[in-house]
């Protein structure tokens, strides 16, 4: 008797199979609607219909709880900041709102752990010092003072180094000379400040200067142009990072409506 009910209970299992399978794979690709990126709780409230978010009044983004697993399991991409004294305050601002809003793990570095100023305006205090920074996905520098008084033979050295491990460079504004002064905008193109274009050229004849562009994507290296360009730049990373759409949905957070992403220059390779 007890085998005959093991023997119907082990086929009502594999009859059902398909159903339970069918469901969980109508369940993945079921259509949920969710809060574009800000940084609060409702990131994580999802709903079954279309319009605005009841906790910030963002409006939702249509995505799948398959699309939802994957952002979840990817691992969070990490950004360092290089800053220095004098650095220009929406330089790095800018970029820092993007990656954000985007969920991406941010820190700083300076070459040393002591205060900067940014503008004479604002006091930083930086995560890191060179010597014990980790490790990042995307190394990111700004303009403001970028003279040899401030970056320095270590600071350069150190740039170089993150090369095996820096899936990203990205240069803000004069931020562009840093990288050149490291080696890094050797046999590329790239832009910078309007007012620096002439000599950016003229230091680093190797590297072709494009005038008149928001930033300029060598693949692996991208520089912008000066200040908000560097919201631009940024955006167009998360755009290669996690698709148009996810990035259309980081600039609707910070209701930045001046992103076009066909004013940046795409180098083909």
């Amino acid at each position: 008797m007890k085998k005959t009910a093991f023997v119907l209970a082990f086929l009502l299992f594999v009859l059902m199979m398909p159903i339970v399978y069918g469901q969980s794979a109508a369940t993945k690709n079921a259509v949920v609607y969710v809060c574009p990126p800000c940084g609060s709780s409702c990131d994580d409230l999802h709903f079954d219909k279309p319009g605005t978010c009841p906790h910030c009044g963002m409006k939702l983004v249509k995505t799948t709880p398959g699309e939802l697993k994957e952002q979840a399991d990817r691992k969070p991409v990490t950004i360092c900041f290089y800053l220095q004294n004098g650095v220009e305050v929406l330089d790095f601002a800018g970029p820092m709102e993007v990656f954000s809003a985007a969920g991406f793990k941010v820190f700083t570095v300076s070459k040393t752990k002591d205060p900067i100023r940014s503008q004479g305006i604002l006091t930083i205090i930086p995560d890191y010092a060179i010597n014990d920074a980790p490790p990042a996905d995307v190394l990111v520098v700004f303009g403001g003072e970028t003279g040899t008084l401030t970056i320095t033979g270590d600071v350069l050295s150190w740039i170089k180094a993150q090369k095996p491990h820096t899936q990203y460079y990205l240069s803000v504004c004069t931020g562009a000379f840093t990288l050149g002064r490291a080696g890094i905008l050797d046999n590329l193109t790239a832009t910078t400040y309007h007012t620096q274009i002439d000599n950016l050229q003229q230091l680093f004849p190797n590297t072709k200067v494009k005038a008149n562009v928001r930033f300029v994507d060598n693949g692996n290296v991208i520089t912008t142009g000066g200040i908000s360009a560097g919201i631009d730049g940024a955006l167009h990373l998360v755009e290669k990072l996690r698709g148009r759409d996810f990035a259309k949905s980081v600039a609707t957070t910070m209701e930045y409506d001046k992103w076009v992403p066909e004013q940046g220059l795409i180098v083909k390779r």
